[in-house]
């Protein structure tokens, strides 16, 4: 079972920067899609974004152009870098392992890393 460890949350001003980590424990990191996802308080956990194996990226279009996902293989870690947050951005995040064809996730979900954007 793929475990998965977030960090990188906190209390930033508007306009702030972020950046997220999420180890994990899959046995060959390098070839699994990866995906953050955001639960804002009241709304479902929706994808953000993605990164492929070979590095494609996509985003939500709610974050697109402020939010850059990245891989670390050696390190089988992911990251999110967040600039010009919004108090919209609000929320906690998650990463897990995707299915490349179906988009679902593979792993478990951790814990979260709280983002709290204030106005």
């Amino acid at each position: 079972q793929v475990q998965l460890v977030e960090s990188g949350g906190g209390l930033v001003q508007a306009g702030g920067s972020l950046r997220l980590s999420c180890a994990a424990s899959t046995r060959i990191f390098s070839i699994n899609s990866m995906g953050w996802y955001r639960q804002a308080p009241g709304y479902q956990r929706e994808l953000i974004a993605g990164i492929t194996s070979g590095g494609t990226t996509n985003y939500a279009d709610s974050v697109k152009g402020r939010f850059t996902i990245s891989r670390d293989n050696a390190k089988k870690t992911v990251y999110l870098h967040m600039n010009n947050l919004k108090p919209e951005d609000t929320g906690v995040y998650y990463c897990n392992v995707r299915d490349y064809y179906s988009g679902g996730v593979l792993g478990s979900w951790g814990q979260g890393t709280q983002v709290t954007v204030s106005s």
